[in-house]
Order: C-alpha cells, then structure tokens, then sequence
C-alpha cells in the first residue's frame, strides 16, 4: 500500500509541476493516476520483491528494486500511452516520465532503506555500536582479514543486543591506500602493523585485548598466521581464529593446515622408496592379520597391505574408536579387498586364539604396543602386559595355528635400554628371535623376524605434532636437553621397508635370528629441529620463538642407538636396510621369566616386574651360558633340585 501511494502521489505530484498545462491537466486525473499505480505495484508483485526480507537492505537488494522498477514503470506508461488522451499529448509527457521515474526509485529505495535504520536504531544496534564508549568492562578487540570479511562480522556484531567487545579497528591481509574504514570501523593498517597498531590505539585508551583472525589459509598463509600469533602472544593479546567454515559445510579438508612437512626440509634427505612387485609375490593372495591396526604403524600399514590385495585382512585393534575408524577407511578406499575388524587386546590369550582359530593368518604384522616412554615408566606393569606377555601371546598363536611368519615391530629405544618402554620392547624381541632360532631345522617352522627402527615423525607423541601445536598457538618450543638427538623416518617410509625387509627375509630365505634395521640416515638434534621448523614457519628462532629446556624425561635417553652391545652389523643386501646378529636367550629360559612376570603383573608387583624386565635385555650382552631349568628370577626355583641364578 505505502508503495501504491508513492507511486500515485508522486504522479501528482510530477504532473501539477509540469511546465504544460495540458499535461498537468491530463495525467492528474484518477482514472489515470490509479490504474497507473496498480500496474507498476503488480509487476513489484510479481517479480517477489514483496518476499524478500529487506531487514539487511543493501546494494545488490537496491539493484534489483531499480530493476524491476524501471520494467513496473515502462509497463504503465506504455498502457499509459494506450490512451488516446494521453496519446494527444505527443513528446510533451516524456520529461513527465522520466521525472517521475527518478522520484518513485528514490522514494521506494528511501522507504526501505528508512526501515533498516529504524530497526537498527530501536534495536540499539546502530553505526556506531562497535565504536561507542561504554563503561561497562566490554574489551576492545581487532580484526585480521580480508575486507568482506571483516565487514560481515562487523555486522554480525551489530545485529548483538549486547555485544561483549567492541572493534577498535581493522587490519587487513596487505595494506590499502584507499580503504580507511569498513562501516565506520577504521582500518589501521596490515596483519604486519599488529605492534604499531597496539601501541597507538593504548594512547588512545583503547588498548585491544583480543584479536579476531580469519585463518581459511587464503587470505593469511600458514606463516602470517603464525607469526601473528607470536606477536598477539609477546603483546599479551588472546588471539581468537575464525577457521575455514566453508570447508565443514562441503565436508572438505581445510585450506588453512600447513599440510605435510616434506622429509627433505626437516631431515635433509629423501624418503625411501620400496620394491613393490617383490611385496606383491608375499603379500598378495595371502590372509594377513595387522595388530595394533588402529595406530600410527598399525594403520599405515593396514594401508599399504590393502594396495597388495591380500585374500583376507584382519585388522586386530583394542580401542572400539579406532578399530572403526580404519576399517570404515579402508572399506570406502578398498571395497573389493575382505577385511575383518576384530576388536581384541594382544594379552588375552583366549580371544587371540579365537581370532586365530577363525581366520588362520598366513602373515602377521604385531605393531601392536604401549610405545610412550614417560607413562611405560610409570605404569610398568602395563607396559610388561602389552609389549612382552602380549607379543608372547602372538607369536605363540603363530607356531599353534601354523602361520607362515611374524614380523614384530621394534623400537631403537631397544637397544640398551634405560627405560621401562625400551626395555620391554627389547624383550619381545628376544623371545621372537628364540622362536625364529628354534626352528632352524624345520623348513616348515613358522619365521619370527623384528623390525628396529627410530622416531616416526607425525606419529602420536612424537615432537613434530607438538612442535606444530606450539607454534600455531604461539608457545614456546619445549626441548627436553640441548644434546639430545634421535633418528627419524615418516610413517610412509617405516611401512614401506618393514614390508621391503619381511618380503625379501620371506623371498630369500635369510638366516634366523636376525633383526632389521631400518636405516635413517644421520641422529638429528631434537633443538635443531625446533629450528628448522621455526624457520619453515617463516619464523626465526628465539628472535621470534623461543626454545625452553625442560629436562630429561624419567626413562629417556639422551643418544638413542640402532645397534645393542651384543649385536654385530651385517649389510642385509637390502637398500635401506642393515641386520644386527646378536646371542639369543635360550627359549626355555626366557619363556620362564615372562611366565614370573605374568605373576609380577596378576599380582601388581611393579619393582619385581621391573627387575625382572631389565636383567633379562642384560643377559645376552653379558655372555652368560644357560641350564634350561634355571630360574628365571631371583631366589629358587620351585624344584629344590635346580640350580637358580639371581635376576
């Protein structure tokens, strides 16, 4: 109705100004006038603009109203003309036309806009909202991005009956000589300018204490983003960042993730590549069973297995959420390969022999381990359950079901161990090289082969996803020591030589006993590290990030090696791959000591768990000869008869 009467009035009102008399006369008359109205308020009608919601009027919304307008207003003026009276009139009614377009755009433009205004205004959420002084403790706050998307959050923030910040000013991705402000906001300059821009609004008693990003990795890389966050934090500032929303609403992966930090920068070498034809000849075909399938290790291997095509495989996992997670991956990524989920812990012998009995494994890859060495050392009794009873508990289901081999993954943290978590890896790997020595006169004897290798970087606990968190937070780097050093692979290149030394033991026949090692190139500094990850960020050490020193971990090592004091290093004839040859424990004897663990661990004994643990990877290094009835822990044994030695 408001629209019909400006349209109408403002024909009057044009026409009785008209220098013609004749026009005046003519086109303020009703029977003209009304009709005319109703044409130009039906095509409006019909073209929506009547559905729109013009609550946040702006200019693609003013665009469309001249638009549809100026088709509403040609439309009644030319059944105007139709008129004969009109029609009389000749080019005497054009200057009336087009002033009367120009009045009813403006009019109409006017009234919506009048509206928006007076919305904001009675809802208190006017221009200056953002800018107002206000007494109540509200913070100040900038914002860091691009312009469209600093001003749909400055409009956000004003449609807020009570906004809990208010915006100081504007920084955007590079500086702009021609934009000084965003919707009343002033823009103070680039994401560089952060410390500038702070000191000159706290003379203003506007001192930010907040600062709004928008971090979708278009507008601000992965380094600005990171060096802003240094400086929020040097200045005291919280730092809030605004993530790739678009990337959740098109289930797609972010743009702002600084994506995989390549060997060749962080290590300074290249990956390692595998013989994929002569792991297709072992792999392909066969029933391969993957424990601790959910893990870093575990999962990447589960992966690279799959590309293989095996006849069956079953991905054995404790954790329910983990377990699901790479069978539903593997499933959408390998719909014609079988897999089997088994949900099942390495220690409980039953459940073992059940996954065992049903699927019958023709190779197993136990990657499954407790492999922290902060919460091994303090909870050592899990430790002993998991990486000692629990590989014992495979490798005697391999020899009970016939399995062609096993291959266990090891850890250099192994290789004289000072800790709880190296310790009992390095047990496990003994009692898997006395079953691999035991068959060596039976061709069909199942093969039992380890796998050493070093720190695997993105992997759980490992420094880089720390490093990566501190960095994007803007903390400092934690450093345990300044001379600590470990050798380091990615997970890609771990699995591909597990699978290239168990293929070619498996192809070749190599001698039992032995252990692989994964070579890994030159130890790195841990501090060196840091840097080289600072300065990936575009960021310089201590200048703009600081490193902390915290201390040797309980059970850490300051030099981690590949090779135990008892071990000779053979060249294994495999690129990328050595073999240490070492004095087995003699198989009675070792299964005896897991069996005191076992004991140890049921009746929670830790400092006997422990004992008995680190005596047991000291044996081979000492030379020791062995009764096979000897006890395997300190006191007598059961048999009165039996000679004991302390452990």
């Amino acid at each position: 109705m408001v629209d019909y009467l400006a349209v109408v009035f403002g024909l009057v009102i044009m026409a009785s100004q008209s220098n013609s008399p004749d026009v005046a006369r003519v086109m303020t008359q009703w029977w003209i006038a009304l009709p005319f109205g109703s044409i130009v308020v039906g095509v409006l009608y019909v073209s929506g603009i009547y559905r729109r919601s013009w609550r946040y009027y702006g200019f693609w919304h003013a665009l469309t109203l001249v638009g549809v307008l100026i088709v509403g207003l040609g439309l009644a003026w030319a059944g105007s003309f139709a008129i004969p009276v009109v029609r009389a009139l000749g080019r005497g009614v054009v200057p009336l036309a087009f002033d009367h377009m120009m009045f009813t755009t403006a009019a109409l433009m006017a009234l919506r806009a009048s509206r928006r205004i007076v919305r904001e205004w009675l809802s208190g959420a006017g221009p200056s909202v953002a800018l107002r002084s206000n007494a109540d403790g509200t913070r100040w706050a900038i914002l860091v991005g691009s312009p469209q998307w600093a001003l749909s959050v400055i409009q956000l923030l004003r449609a807020e009956e009570e906004p809990s910040f208010r915006i100081a000013g504007v920084l955007l991705p590079s500086i702009s000589d021609t934009l000084n402000r965003l919707a009343g906001v002033p823009v103070l300059g680039s994401h560089d300018m952060l410390v500038e821009v702070v000191a000159a609004l706290e003379q203003r008693d506007q001192r930010p204490s907040l600062v709004i990003a928008c971090d979708d990795g278009t507008h601000l890389s992965h380094r600005e983003m990171a060096r802003l966050s240094h400086r929020a934090r040097q200045l005291g500032l919280d730092l809030s960042r605004i993530r790739d929303c678009w990337s959740h609403i098109l289930q797609s992966p972010s743009t702002s993730g600084p994506g995989e930090i390549s060997v060749k920068k962080l290590l300074g070498r290249n990956e390692y590549e595998m013989d994929g034809e002569l792991i297709s000849r072992e792999v392909g075909g066969n029933r391969v069973l993957v424990t601790g399938a959910g893990g870093t290790i575990g999962g990447e291997l589960c992966w690279q297995l799959a590309s293989f095509r095996p006849s069956k495989l079953i991905l054995l996992e404790h954790s329910e959420y983990q377990l699901y997670t790479i069978e539903m991956r593997l499933r959408e990524a390998y719909p014609d390969v079988e897999i089997h989920a088994e949900l099942c812990s390495v220690y409980d012998q039953d459940e073992v022999r059940r996954v065992f009995a049903k699927h019958r494994p023709d190779i197993v890859y136990h990657a499954a381990a407790l492999k922290h060495v902060p919460i091994v050392e303090m909870n050592p009794c899990a430790g002993v359950q998991t990486n000692i009873i629990g590989t014992k508990t495979i490798a005697d289901a391999v020899c009970e079901f016939s399995a062609k081999a096993m291959i266990q993954i090891s850890t250099d943290k192994a290789v004289n161990p000072v800790g709880m978590m190296g310790a009992t890896k390095r047990v496990g790997e003994l009692y898997c090289q006395a079953l691999d020595m035991c068959g060596a006169d039976d061709e069909e004897a199942p093969r039992f082969m380890t796998v050493r290798f070093g720190n695997v970087l993105g992997s759980s606990g490992s420094v880089v996803p720390l490093f990566r968190r501190q960095l994007e937070e803007g903390k400092p780097l934690t450093v345990t020591h300044p001379d600590i050093e470990r050798f380091f692979m990615t997970v890609r290149e771990a699995v591909q030589l597990i699978l290239q030394s168990s293929s070619s033991s498996l192809n070749y026949e190599t001698p039992r006993g032995t252990i692989f090692v994964l070579d890994m190139g030159n130890p790195v500094k841990i501090v060196d590290l840091a840097c080289r990850m600072i300065r990936l960020y575009g960021l310089e050490p201590e200048t703009d990030v600081p490193i902390e020193f915290v201390g040797v971990r309980p059970g850490e090592k300051l030099f981690e090696e590949l090779f135990d004091n008892c071990e000779e290093q053979v060249e294994s004839g495999i690129k990328g791959i050595f073999e240490a040859l070492s004095q087995p424990i003699p198989l009675p004897f070792i299964t005896k000591s897991i069996d005191r663990l076992a004991r140890a661990v049921a009746q929670g004994d830790q400092a006997e768990a422990r004992t008995i643990t680190h005596n047991l990877t000291k044996i081979p290094a000492s030379g020791a000869t062995f009764d096979i009835f000897t006890a395997p822990a300190g006191g007598r044994s059961p048999n009165s008869n039996e000679k004991a030695i302390p452990l």
